[in-house]
Parts: C-alpha cells; structure tokens; sequence
C-alpha cells in the first residue's frame, strides 16, 4: 500500500530525514484511512517499523539506535544477540523470514559496493558512520551453504574516542598505569597491546595515541579504520580485498611496507595477525621508535611468543633465532587487557621487556591486578599492585625528557 501511495522517484529526490518525515505522513494517513483500531503506541511502533523496513535496516534499526550496544550477532533470521557492557544478552526481536534478513544484508554490503551471494557467500566490509551509524561498524557475512544456521552476520559497532580520564572512571586502569602509558608513548617507547576478542584493545590504542605531539607524522594501518586519532598530521591506510577476479588485494603488510616510504614519525598498525609482524618489528628497529600495535594473546609471555610465530609466516626466509632478535630489539613494553566475568575491559599487566639479543623472553611486570574474590553477583574485585622499573627503563624515560611516573622513582 505504501508503495502505491509514493512516488519513488521523487521520494529519491529528498534528504533521509525529509524521506522518512514524508514516509511517516503517508503511512499514518494510511493507517487512518483504513480504519484500523490502535492504541497512540501501537499506532507509532507500526509506523515506525514500516519506515525502518523502507528505507532503513527494519529490525536492526532500534538496536544500532541504543548507545549501549557495541556488537550485534545475527545468528539466522530467528536469532538475534548484542552485546551490551560487556555481556552478551538475546534481543527480543526477530527477523519475520530469511528474506526480510538477506535483504536488509544486501542493503548493507551493497552501501560499500560489495556483492554476497552463493558464489561468493563470505563478506566483510566497513561501513562509514552516517545518521544511522554515527559510529561507523565492521561487518562480516557468512551465508549458506558454510553456515548451517542460516545467513549469519556479526557487525561491530566502532567504539567511540574514550580518553584515558575516563578509563580510569571505569576503573579498567588506575593512575600509575595512565602515567606508565603516557611515559612510554612520550619517551618513544615501542608498545603492544595484548588481548583477546572484545576485551578493548582498540579503545585502549586510541587513547594512547592522544599522548603523541601534534607536530609529529602518523601513519596508522588497519583492516578496517576503527581509530580515531585527533591530531592533524595523521595519515589513514586500510586494506582492501581481492574483486570478484580475486585480484586486487592490498594486504596490511602491503601497506606497513608502503608507509616507510611515507616519512612517518611513529607507524600504528591496529593489528598484527599475519607475515606483517616482521615488517612492523623491522620498522620499530629501523628508526620508528614509539611505534604502537595489537595482537591476540591471552598474557604478555604469549604476545611475545606470538608476534615471534607471525613474523616466521612471512615469506621471507629469516632464521628463527635471528626472529628471537628482532622481538627483543624491537618491543619495549606489553600491557594485556582482558575482559573479566563481569564484562569490565581492564588492564592486567604492563610488563616491560628487559630480554636482549637471542636471550629467552625475559619479562619484568611494571604494573599488575590482583583479584581479591569474586563476589554473588560475579563482579570481579581487585586491585591494582606496582613493581617498580629496572633501571634500564628509568634511564630510558628520563632521557627522552618524559616525566617519570611517581611509583618507578627510586626510593
């Protein structure tokens, strides 16, 4: 009915706000002419979900509305789960059919002239922030036949720029360790931030990049362009996919390689997860110092351990002992983050690297959590203990002219 009401063409014409204002006259007076009894909340859900199926995402459009979701998990038309401070919960709502669901991702991927289909049932794209998504989001599409529960999409919402003030407010730092971090990016220091899925490691590289001067030439690398950095001489480089060719791609080792051409005064990749690790550890030991990555490990040992295996992925033929070398040369500092049993993202350890050469890992914690207990509710308690500094890290800092935090001054 609505369609037969409106006139597409000139519909096309309006801005979004001014097409949904105009969707929403005709569908009430619809609503009206038909005679349909409802109640003022009724009669506004209804109107709402029809302009949402027209010219939005339907079902998806209440959820990307709420700030408190950060990811949304479709697991099959019947199925729908968010995340939400840090737990995962089932939204209340559903898609009616498997239509409705492979229409509303077809209007998704086709945003970013992307193409899901049978021949090619696996997607993944990056959509800009608009009214819809100010945020911005990752997407990711896994149709059948690979999956069994039907057209599956994960899309993450792009968390926004959180300050380390406010981390600390949540208590997923404390003061030492923002003063640690501000030390480390000030004296150049290379670092890495360990984590698992979802436990903020993003989050965290956005706030130490706001430590960086603003004279100074940033280069960041990512799959998809999640960072958000304030300073004015920043340069954004994302991958890109192979075409339907399979041609075309630009990896993210193509892109660390290209940025040490760009005359970069500190290189941040969002992730290491490949053969780009050796490229990125030549980097920070070719002049590239406060360099700043992720990587998925579950401790600082196991970053260590990992960043050694992905730099051996790469095709480059290099020694193992000789990859030992270029670890221990390149990191200064870890900070794991994990995301505990009460949803809290929060740092666990900030070790430095005190290992040289092709010495075994030697790591000295600077900073760690200790869990008291676990109380009914299954909120973590704890609290934050500081070890000092070697000797060696002190100089470093103080060299560089950095402060040095308060708890790494000798007695």
């Amino acid at each position: 009915m609505l369609l037969e009401e409106v006139d597409l063409g000139e519909l096309s014409k309006l801005e979004p706000g001014q097409r949904r204002a105009r969707l929403e006259r005709v569908i009430a007076h619809l609503v009206s002419r038909e005679g349909v009894i409802l109640s003022t909340s009724e009669r506004n859900l209804l109107v709402r979900r029809v302009v949402d199926e027209a010219v939005g995402l339907g079902v998806l459009e209440p959820i990307l509305a709420d700030p408190t979701v950060s990811e949304i998990m479709i697991n099959g038309y019947e199925t729908i789960f968010v995340e939400r401070s840090g737990r995962l919960e089932q939204w209340p709502g559903s898609f009616t059919s498997e239509e409705q669901l492979l229409q509303t991702i077809d209007r998704i991927v086709s945003t970013v002239n992307r193409r899901v289909d049978e021949s090619s049932p696996m997607a993944d794209a990056r959509l800009p922030a608009d009214a819809r998504m100010p945020r911005g989001a990752r997407v990711n599409v896994v149709l059948p036949p690979l999956s069994l529960n039907g057209p599956t999409v994960t899309i993450r919402l792009f968390p926004t720029a959180i300050s380390l003030e406010r981390l600390i407010e949540w208590g997923s730092v404390n003061r030492d360790i923002a003063e640690l971090l501000r030390a480390c990016v000030e004296a150049r220091l290379n670092v890495v931030v360990s984590g698992g899925t979802g436990s903020g490691k993003t989050t965290l590289l956005n706030a130490l990049s706001s430590f960086i001067a603003p004279s100074e030439r940033i280069v960041t690398i990512e799959d998809a362009a999640e960072l958000s950095l304030d300073q004015p001489h920043t340069i954004r480089l994302e991958t890109r996919p192979p075409n339907v060719e399979g041609r075309g791609q630009v990896t993210i080792r193509d892109l660390v390689r290209n940025a040490l051409r760009m005359r970069p005064d500190r290189i941040i990749v969002g992730e290491c997860r490949g053969g780009e690790a050796l490229d990125m550890l030549q980097a920070m030991n070719t002049g590239h110092e406060g360099s700043l990555t992720t990587v998925h490990a579950n401790s600082p040992d196991d970053a260590l351990a990992r960043l050694e295996t992905l730099s051996s992925m790469s095709d480059v033929e290099v020694p193992f002992h000789a990859i030992r070398d270029q670890v221990n040369s390149a990191i200064d500092v870890i900070i794991q983050l994990t995301r505990q049993s009460d949803g809290a993202r929060r740092v666990v350890d900030a070790s430095y690297v005190a290992s040289r050469r092709q010495e075994e890992f030697d790591l000295v914690p600077l900073v760690t959590w200790d869990p008291v207990h676990v109380d009914e509710v299954a909120r973590t308690k704890g609290r934050f203990v500081t070890h000092g500094a070697p000797p060696a890290l002190r100089r470093r800092i103080v060299e560089a002219g950095a402060t040095l935090p308060a708890f790494m001054e000798e007695p």
